[in-house]
């Protein structure tokens, strides 16, 4: 009984011992190789703002292959994107209420699925799955809808997100030779 209870101990201390040092250990190396990024947005009382982390492509094949196509993405590495907006935004003829979000995709060739969820969780994966399942909890979906990729004009090295004020104020995902724009509005 004695052995048990110090087993049970041990286990213990390890699993607490991973969380509280190896997980951030294992943050501060990922974000060497796919730096956090913020891009944001202010005019007329609006405040937007992208938080992700940015990978590159080093010579590999991105779409369909580092990131599979028809499977829920976390839309850059590390932790979950996040989107925040002070003010209620106007998507594919669908109303997202100001707030934070994590935001997710599902890229095909021929269109990806784009989502924004009312959670944000700690780590856009899961270890068991080796990185293969996303931590995302569809009950948790605020908006979801689907959009047409573009072809770049030239090769994207590092995944980038931007805002875009012409011809519509939009949010761009570019990485390889893939664009996705989103176009919205500001609801007043």
């Amino acid at each position: 009984m004695k052995f048990l209870k110090w087993l049970f101990i041990g286990i213990m201390a390890m699993g607490l011992l991973g969380y509280f040092v190896g997980y951030p250990y294992m943050k501060e190396k990922t974000k060497k190789h796919s730096p956090q990024q913020t891009t944001s947005y202010k005019g007329d009382g609006v405040q937007l703002a992208v938080t992700y982390s940015s990978p590159s492509k080093k010579g590999r094949a991105i779409f369909g292959n580092l990131v599979p196509y028809g499977a829920v993405w976390r839309t850059g590495a590390n932790e979950p994107t996040t989107f925040s907006t002070n003010t209620d935004i106007q998507i594919a003829d669908q109303k997202l209420a100001k707030g934070t979000y994590s935001l997710w995709t599902i890229p095909t060739k021929e269109k990806w699925t784009i989502i924004f969820n009312r959670e944000v969780p700690d780590w856009g994966v899961t270890f068991l799955s080796g990185g293969t399942e996303t931590t995302r909890n569809s009950e948790k979906d605020a908006l979801q809808f689907e959009i047409m990729p573009e072809a770049t004009k030239k090769m994207v090295e590092r995944f980038t997100i931007e805002f875009e004020e012409s011809p519509q104020l939009a949010i761009t995902l570019s990485w390889e030779e893939t664009r996705v724009r989103i176009p919205f509005n500001i609801v007043r």
